[in-house]
């Protein structure tokens, strides 16, 4: 018996995730731990799953994931993004409603880099007239 998978890569701000997909009851193991393990806002749990509700795949999938990098919020948003794009190797027709939801487009926002004699990317010290 062949073991079916698909594999999907997800990114947002620092994390990155590495997602697998195979047939089964709808499991989600986010590091070897459970998904309401990992993360502690059933709103991120919400979020990542979104795709496999968008093409009604939730209860047929068993997904495993390994993230790393940023924060829990980048995290669940590079879940999300990795699942959607292992489910276009599942059925090429998903990807209109996935696209329309704008699940397939990495977010670009990432953090702006520190500049000298900037306390912050754009806060200046106080000025000193004397």
């Amino acid at each position: 018996m062949v073991d079916v998978q698909y594999r999907g890569t997800g990114r947002r701000k620092t994390s990155t995730a590495r997602v697998r997909l195979l047939p089964g009851s709808g499991n989600v193991t986010v590091n070897g731990r459970d998904v309401a393990d990992y993360f502690h806002r059933r709103s991120q749990i919400k979020d990542l799953k979104s795709p496999l509700e968008t093409v009604n795949q939730l209860g047929s999938m068993d997904v495993e994931v390994n993230v790393n990098g940023g924060g829990l919020a980048g995290q669940a948003g590079a879940i999300r993004h990795g699942i959607a794009r292992a489910l276009l190797k599942v059925d090429e027709e998903f990807r209109t409603p996935l696209k329309r939801a704008g699940y397939l487009t990495r977010d670009p926002r990432m953090k702006e880099r520190k500049k000298p004699g900037l306390k912050k990317a754009r806060k200046a010290p106080q000025f000193s007239k004397r």
